[in-house]
């Protein structure tokens, strides 16, 4: 198992991207960067992919994009039962948790339901590297915006609260999440926080912000701060660059 420290890795998209040899998808360094941090020369990682109602073609295509890494590849599903004996023994046995996007609101719901929330900050204070893209970047955080509920973003508050922050993902490709985010904090409806683009991922060690990496040039991180007039300021952060 893992490094010992409690690490979640948090990305506002571009987990995945097109290959450009093949036909299905391969992982993004954002991944390679995600499992370096369980210091595993073969770590075992834990696919979850809850907010897509389980999609069994989505699954596939994960495992595929892993396809020649040296890592040993397993998944957890609730649909239509948990497919794993121990659910919780399952989550507590791997080195890095991956989430995946979908419904973050639903998400939570059955995670709730199954216990699973408790099972994964069970793993995350025993050093199981959790991370996620989207929905499951939003699921560690106190909350942010989502489209759970429909095309127009709601402000949403109800995710794990592991990180005491708000966050923010696909800051630079939808133009309803900046400002949304900005009024929520602004308002009092969600806490200061982070958010990122498309391509860049946020670290946290514990619950402290460590530092934002990116397989984007052109994106960035975002701290988000009330300004004590009743409004925000917004700071960007300049990302490490991931090349391989």
């Amino acid at each position: 198992m893992s490094s010992g420290q409690s690490h979640i890795l948090a990305i506002g998209g571009g987990s995945f991207r097109p290959s450009d040899r093949y036909s299905f998808l391969e992982a993004s360094p954002l991944l390679r960067y995600g499992l370096d941090l369980t210091g595993e020369d073969r770590p075992k990682l834990g696919l979850m992919a809850t907010a897509t109602g389980d999609n069994a073609e989505w699954l596939l295509k994960m495992y595929g994009a892993f396809a020649g890494w040296d890592v040993e590849v397993s998944h957890l599903t609730v649909f239509p039962m948990p497919n794993v004996e121990d659910p919780r023994a399952w989550i507590l046995e791997q080195d890095m948790i991956y989430v995946s996007g979908g419904s973050v609101a639903n998400l939570m719901a059955l995670w709730r339901l199954h216990g699973l929330d408790e099972a994964l900050e069970q793993a995350w204070r025993a050093g199981v590297v959790l991370a996620g893209q989207s929905a499951g970047a939003l699921c560690w955080h106190v909350g942010g915006n989502t489209d759970s509920f429909g095309p127009r973003l709601r402000v949403w508050a109800e995710g794990m609260a592991l990180l005491p922050y708000s966050c923010g993902v696909h800051y630079n490709s939808d133009p309803q999440r900046r400002e949304l985010l900005h009024a929520s904090v602004a308002g009092g409806e969600l806490p200061e926080g982070y958010a990122a683009d498309e391509g860049v991922g946020l670290h946290y060690v514990g619950t402290e912000f460590i530092q934002a990496v990116t397989v984007d040039p052109e994106g960035f991180a975002y701290k988000i701060e009330r300004d004590g007039s009743g409004g925000v300021k917004e700071f960007r952060i300049e990302p490490r660059l991931l090349t391989a």
